[in-house]
């Protein structure tokens, strides 16, 4: 049996992160990855999806500047090409992890790994790998499995026409319609996506409005855009079941409404990779919706962590890599405090973006706290003038005179996310403001823009 310092289960952006700390401060480290080494990000998530949108970005560019009367003309997008690109890409890239990974000195074991048990003050592991079963036992356990999708009942993908987030991005081609069935970040962008490759989409959210973590108005502005680009949305819809019929994708909402489609995607949520890991045999515990329940420190026993997606703290890659820096100082022995993520940045992806840093004013109306905002359009702002994407706003909510959370929705805003968390982080206030000096002519400057504007009392939607 191979003995390590510390075990980590799932080579995505938490496990690789921590793998790697680790493995630099001089310790034994072995990581196991049962699909690809960087996770549900690198090679099914965030970074394909992203070069998909990147491939239909300069159609809307185009667009804006065609409603001004500047520009005109067409982009067609080889989507063959593109798939055969982003595939090289993420493989690649994936290869390249791997073997950074291990010039580290960290032994990679591709297979899924099990916690079997403890015995002497370690933890068993057992990994499956295609060469026969491999016998771990690590001091430290880093659990980092991340989540898939989710499925409710009537809702679950057949992988031929109702499809999840994973089929959906290795399609063979595009399809001539689209049911997006929630809208989320992962819906969101991938209607905006098969949207500007000619697709009929529409979309289906449960909830009140798109973009349901978000606040109204942000996301009554997103609607505007989705509906202009010819997107239909479905608001407080609630789907009843999904199934394939006559070669088609079957939708039916609780009010008899039927909606047909070439394919359906279903984004209603992610589920966490626990089931089978062995959770409790190291010393854990599972909370009722399956995630890995961890205290403050993100441990779920004396010595045994979960980070990223399975703890079900928040579900982004970032955050995984952050409490991945964490936890590898707390095992390190750098520091005894409590986990503290500070403001934390959300960004959805698109022609229309959303950005979010801290708290949303429906959060803070519903804590009951007296919230007050103030905004400025991006019409405000000669970047966005130039780039002829002037629809939107960014959005500041403030609680006793302190911003707690800062917004924004329109072309490009997600390059705002990290001034708005600096700001944040660092508690920075409108009299404040003089101290940073801010480029002109940036996009960024319609922060302060934000900040400076009058403040006016939040009732809630």
């Amino acid at each position: 049996m191979q003995t390590y310092d510390v075990i980590v289960i799932g080579g995505g952006p938490g496990g690789t992160t921590a793998a790697r700390i680790l493995a630099q401060a001089g310790k034994k480290v072995a990581l196991i990855e049962d699909s690809h080494w960087g996770g549900t990000c690198l090679n099914a998530g965030c970074i394909p999806t992203k070069m998909l949108l990147g491939a239909t970005a300069p159609q809307g560019l185009l667009h804006a500047q065609e409603r001004v009367r500047i520009a005109k003309g067409s982009i067609q997008v080889d989507f063959t090409a593109l798939q055969n690109r982003v595939t090289r890409f993420t493989k690649g890239t994936s290869q390249t992890l791997a073997k950074s990974l291990a010039a580290l000195g960290i032994d990679l074991f591709e297979g899924r790994g099990v916690c079997t048990g403890q015995k002497e003050g370690q933890t068993q592991v057992q990994v499956a790998t295609a060469q026969g079963p491999v016998s771990l036992a690590g001091t430290k356990i880093i659990l980092a499995c991340g989540t898939s999708s989710a499925a409710f009942p009537g809702l679950t993908p057949d992988h031929q026409n109702v499809l999840d987030s994973t089929d959906l991005l290795r399609i063979a081609a595009i399809p001539e319609s689209l049911i997006v069935v929630g809208a989320g970040a992962i819906g969101l962008e991938m209607a905006d996506f098969f949207s500007s490759m000619g697709s009929t989409v529409t979309i289906v959210e449960a909830a009140a409005h798109i973009a349901p973590t978000e606040d109204a108005d942000i996301a009554k502005e997103m609607l505007r855009a989705l509906t202009k680009k010819g997107i239909i949305c479905h608001e407080g819809a609630k789907a009843k079941s999904l199934s394939s019929a006559d070669g088609k994708a079957r939708l039916e909402l609780e009010d008899g409404t039927v909606i047909t489609a070439t394919k359906a995607l279903v984004a209603v949520g992610r589920k966490p990779n626990s089931a089978g890991l062995g959770v409790e045999s190291a010393g854990g515990s599972l909370t009722a919706r399956g995630y890995v329940q961890v205290d403050a420190k993100l441990q779920s026993g004396p010595d045994l962590y979960a980070i990223g997606d399975i703890n079900g703290l928040t579900l982004l890659a970032h955050a995984a890599e952050h409490q991945a820096a964490y936890v590898t100082r707390h095992i390190l022995g750098e520091t005894q405090s409590d986990y503290e993520p500070g403001p934390v940045p959300s960004c959805v992806y698109g022609g229309t973006e959303i950005m979010r840093v801290g708290l949303t004013a429906d959060a803070l109306l519903r804590q009951g706290k007296t919230v007050e905002t103030s905004q400025a359009p991006l019409t405000a702002n000669p970047i966005a003038q130039a780039s002829g994407g002037t629809a939107g706003f960014v959005k500041v909510v403030w609680h006793e005179g302190h911003i707690a959370g800062i917004a924004a929705v329109g072309h490009g805003v997600s390059h705002l996310v990290t001034v708005a968390q600096l700001l944040i982080k660092d508690a920075y206030t409108e009299s404040r403001l003089d101290e940073i000096m801010f480029a002109h002519p940036t996009l960024d400057e319609i922060i302060p823009a934000a900040i400076r504007a009058p403040k006016s009392s939040a009732t809630g939607a």
